[in-house]
């Protein structure tokens, strides 16, 4: 049975998988993201994943009959530009042919969210909606939207939620802008502002934690931790978050009258359902018509979802 490969490529992690072809994992592995060296650190990581997935699956990588890419940034023909969550990587570089040299399988490339999105939409917790909104809480904050069942593109931007102002003149954001949804919400702008936090004087165990872990950043599961520890600091930091993620849900609802809301990436499947609530309680606060909320749910294809939407690319 022929075999294909799926990357989902994220600001912390690199998951691979691969699937046969009814879509189930055969073959899988985790690895951190490189925190610097570029965009040949990255690749080398990638190619690395991959072959690890494929020794599990039994097979060589060369093998496979083509690997699909989830990636932050912009993409273009293969190409990625201006993926801030990755290490260096500001500038277009060529990803499909670079990994394809190492790993000698085709490569193709899509934006992550979206790659995992359209999992959600053929295989999860979408799939029974003609209309929904797929919202990934992780590094950053991403989207997608489905329409009569097909992701809508725009002109190959839509669905950038975490750059929708929740708060004019608001917190500065990654993207060089003020008062984005992701620089409340993102993994990332929550980390700067829990260092500025405790520069000035604050307490909390959320770095403590990092290192007893051995992670260089906060990840999903540090943040989980600290949550299980009820530290005060990344109780206030979630729940600032929580808040603009139902600002800007609730105004895409209000726009668009979506029959569903699926939310999934890092964070969002760490704190699973609870989490899921929370943002709804927001949600429902900017509603124009409340009595007829959209359904709101979690990711169902968990963790391997950006990768198993990757594997579709080449499905």
């Amino acid at each position: 049975m022929a075999l294909r490969g799926g990357i989902d490529l994220g600001g912390t992690k690199i998951e691979s998988v691969v699937v046969d072809g009814d879509g189930a994992v055969v073959g899988q592995a985790r690895h951190p993201t490189p925190h610097d060296g570029g965009p040949p650190a990255v690749i080398n990581a990638l190619a690395g994943g991959l072959r690890e997935a494929a020794k599990a699956a039994g097979v060589e990588t060369a093998e496979l009959t083509g690997v699909g890419v989830g990636s932050p940034g912009e993409i273009d023909d293969g190409t990625v530009a201006h993926a801030r969550n990755l290490p260096d990587w500001d500038d277009t570089f060529p990803l499909a042919s670079a990994l394809s040299e190492q790993v000698g399988a085709p490569v193709k490339v899509a934006n992550d969210v979206g790659a995992a999105v359209d999992a959600e939409a053929k295989l999860g917790a979408g799939k029974d909606y003609g209309s929904f909104l797929g919202v990934w809480w992780g590094t950053g904050v991403g989207g997608a939207v489905v329409i009569g069942g097909e992701r809508w593109l725009g002109r190959g931007a839509a669905g950038e939620i975490g750059h929708t102002v929740v708060k004019i003149g608001g917190a500065t954001c990654e993207c060089g802008r003020r008062g984005c949804l992701e620089a409340y919400a993102g993994r990332g702008a929550m980390e700067r502002k829990a260092r500025k936090a405790v520069a000035g004087g604050t307490k909390t165990d959320l770095f403590d934690l990092m290192e007893k872990h051995g992670r260089q950043r906060l990840t999903s599961g540090i943040w989980g931790r600290a949550l299980d520890r009820n530290d005060k600091l990344a109780e206030k930091l979630i729940h600032r978050a929580v808040v603009a993620l139902g600002a800007g849900i609730g105004s895409v609802v209000n726009l668009l009258d979506v029959e569903a809301v699926v939310i999934g990436g890092g964070l969002g499947t760490r704190f699973g359902q609870p989490y899921v609530e929370k943002i709804e309680q927001q949600m429902m606060k900017h509603l124009f018509v409340p009595e007829r909320p959209p359904a709101v749910l979690p990711a169902a294809l968990g963790d391997l979802g950006g990768a198993i939407g990757a594997s579709l690319l080449v499905g």
